[in-house]
């Protein structure tokens, strides 16, 4: 049975959402990423509503013809709706144009046709999650990045505009003011337009080897970069103190808007938030609380001034940045409208602010949090900050009783072994030689679709993820190198400082990182060169390891014997010391069963409904049910990824979760009002639009995460013609 929490009585649900704020827009169509400027995925359509929600059908389904099995290829794109044609990403970054009212295909474009020889581009397969639209009168463009490159497309032809950039890109290694060339930048987040002026954020790596992630501005016709603001700040720039390190802004990365942006257009503002510093598991090398990394920004659009920022997480050791851009809403609060921004965050906290002066609407206290660590060089914050209200819209301490009980009686014995082992009494606990149990978890709470906000309600909607992460420390002792190495030890040390992370210790890889066992029988030596200088999906490209490196890798990962006895010889031996890190991880490890079931008790995943004018959760109710769980009830809640919409029509729509349906609620009562199943999973977040008086919900069925099918379909519904 699907658990629901709500009021008292359906009057005092009835009562929160009419003493809501006014709607003030109209939110009619789908223009640009999240459906406006305000990222709160709502749609004013109603013609769809709680009482024929359940006639919705198949309109029609676009093909893209470019899925990837092999590689998981995945969709996240949540497509634009300009003038009755529907923009959109395909799983091979393919940018498309189609028909939004029949699906039929306008132009595709293709990066790779002008970009074969570049190397970089084999990193094609990044996740797009959006694109951007410009228009000047005839002139009308669509803006998305691939690979490494932003690209500036006639929306018409589906050609590059010339006159833009590089003949219609920009290099996003560009502009950053040191030199990257050889660090992993992209971006997975459409930019954000005000006016002339485009802002960008990018997605870099996560390791030791990082490019900063300073936010940009370009001229949105000439791609000619306009301001730039220094999120690892620099000498003489407000934030430099809190870096301990006095060179640090030279070498450490990270602190990237990843998840996109949102914007006041009436005053100018233009809002991100950061992730975390690299390296995300080790601090000892950039001690301090590394402003502006985890923060969210308020920045003049079109200075780049900061105005004001926040600061989520301080020291972060837990790679528990904000994952989504915020939501800007209006919050009544002792009988006044205050225009907001609202944060949902991997932790399950949700802070609001005052949008101009940064002051929060509801106080936030800095509490103690554990110091202990037993890595060495390490240093913790003393206190992180806990918002009064709302109160969390999840679960933030993993107890021992918590052990999921549906498990049989040998599994459970083993999953409580295990736990008893663990660090596990602080969500704040330091990452740890012993293992340290990740709760809320690596993915949150709350992930990249971010929460959707009906602003005739004030009623926000978070979608959490609620499964545990193991992350254990381990010492790169080798780290340096060794006289007299072979290939074999050189290639072993090299594994375990750049690809152990993520693949783990065996090679039998870790969380949604593939297994390189047998990997000799897919990759030659040339071509797994080429991808590790590249990258692939998730994974980044290593143009930092030099050739000697690369061939020592290849000899150990691919079991090339005629090499692994060789002297390993690196001329630039001591050149990126000052890049290297004494700890990785063993790997990216979700707790689990020997089954490969949830250590911890379902539900697996929630959907959640707090009324920002009270701080209080006015409903909540499991999402999805994992389809191999035998055990326990129907709905076990699955991890989910992409966020859901709102209707006027009294509905919210959501996809994102492992069984691959889709389903619609009623936005009052968290109730099930229809569900279906889509051809893939749908990781992404739907749109909604009208064309021709009819209303349409359109849903990217990418599959691929979490090993299910990959897909290759945009799904359009809508209720029967007449």
């Amino acid at each position: 049975m699907r658990k629901i929490f709500a009021g008292s009585t359906l009057v005092a649900v009835v009562a929160i959402f009419t003493f809501g704020c006014t709607q003030k827009k109209d939110y009619k169509g789908w223009p640009q990423y999240k459906g406006s400027n305000e990222n709160i995925h709502y749609s004013s359509l109603k013609q769809v509503d709680t009482s024929n929600v359940k006639q919705l059908q198949v309109a029609w389904t676009y093909h893209t013809r470019d899925a990837d099995s092999a590689n998981h290829s995945q969709i996240q794109c949540n497509p634009i709706v300009i003038d009755g044609v529907m923009y959109g990403t395909t799983p091979k970054m393919k940018l498309f144009a189609i028909d939004a009212a029949t699906g039929h295909e306008k132009w595709q474009f293709n990066p790779f046709d002008s970009l074969a020889s570049d190397k970089r581009m084999f990193f094609i397969m990044n996740n797009s999650r959006g694109v951007a639209y410009w228009s000047s009168g005839d002139d009308k463009r669509v803006f998305y990045a691939a690979g490494p490159y932003l690209y500036c497309i006639n929306a018409a032809t589906g050609k590059t505009v010339n006159s833009f950039g590089d003949k219609g890109k920009i290099d996003l290694h560009d502009g950053l003011g040191r030199d990257v060339a050889d660090l992993f930048v992209t971006a997975s987040s459409p930019p954000i337009i005000y006016g002339d002026i485009m802002i960008m954020g990018t997605r870099v790596d996560e390791g030791s080897h990082a490019a900063p992630g300073h936010i940009r501005a370009y001229n949105v016709r000439t791609g000619k970069q306009f301001w730039i603001f220094h999120t690892i700040p620099h000498p003489g720039e407000p934030g430099y103190e809190t870096w301990e390190d006095p060179n640090a802004y030279k070498f450490i990365g990270g602190a990237n808007v990843w998840s996109g942006f949102s914007l006041d257009e009436k005053r100018g503002i233009v809002y991100g938030c950061t992730g975390s510093a690299s390296y995300d598991w080790y601090g000892g090398n950039r001690l301090g609380n590394n402003l502006y990394a985890d923060c969210l920004l308020a920045l003049d659009a079109k200075t780049g001034k900061l105005i004001w920022h926040f600061q989520d997480i301080h020291h972060d050791v837990w790679d528990k940045d904000i994952p989504s851009a915020p939501a800007l809403v209006t919050i009544k609060k002792d009988g006044k409208d205050i225009e907001a921004v609202a944060i949902a965050t991997k932790t399950g906290f949700i802070f609001t602010f005052d949008r101009v002066t940064g002051k929060p609407v509801y106080d936030i206290v800095e509490k103690p949090v554990p110091t202990f660590t037993d890595l060495a060089g390490e240093k913790l914050s003393k206190t992180q900050p806990y918002p009064t209200l709302p109160a969390p819209f999840m679960s933030q301490r993993f107890n021992e009783s918590d052990i999921n009980p549906y498990l049989p009686d040998s599994s459970k014995q083993q999953v409580l072994k295990a736990f008893r082992n663990y660090k596990t009494d602080h969500m704040f606990n330091s990452i740890s030689l012993q293992g340290t149990v990740v709760y809320p978890g690596l993915d949150g709470g709350a992930e990249w679709g971010g929460p959707s906000y009906d602003p005739e309600s004030g009623i926000l909607y978070v979608n959490a993820n609620q499964t545990a992460w193991i992350i254990q420390a381990i010492p790169l002792n080798n780290n340096k190198e060794k006289a007299n190495e072979t290939n074999l030890q050189a290639g072993q040390r090299l594994f375990k400082a750049n690809c152990m992370t993520c693949h783990g210790a065996d090679r039998k890889g870790s969380g949604t990182f593939p297994s390189l066992i047998n990997i000799e029988r897919k990759y030659k030596p040339a071509a797994f060169d080429t991808l590790l200088q590249s990258g692939r999906r998730m994974m980044p490209a290593f143009r930092q390891l030099k050739a000697a490196e690369r061939k020592a890798i290849a000899s150990y990962v691919l079991n090339i014997s005629a090499e692994q006895l060789k002297p390993f010889i690196n001329a630039d031996s001591h050149k990126d010391d000052m890049f290297k890190v004494p700890y990785s991880i063993v790997g990216y490890n979700k707790f689990l069963s020997k089954e490969g079931y949830p250590a911890i008790a379902p539900p697996w995943g929630t959907l959640n409904a707090i009324n920002l004018n009270t701080g209080k959760l006015v409903w909540r109710t499991t999402l999805g049910n994992d389809p191999v769980f035998p055990h326990g009830k129907d709905d076990s809640g699955t991890e989910n990824y992409g966020a859901s919409v709102i209707t006027k029509g009294g509905l919210l729509f959501i996809a994102a979760t492992k069984d691959g349906k889709f389903r619609a609620f009623n936005k009052k009562t968290g109730k099930l009002l229809w569900e279906v199943s889509l051809p893939a999973p749908g990781y992404a977040t739907p749109s909604v639009y009208e064309l021709n008086c009819r209303q349409y919900i359109v849903i990217a069925c990418g599959g691929g995460k979490m090993n299910t099918p990959s897909g290759d379909s945009y799904v359009a519904f809508a209720l029967p013609s007449k």
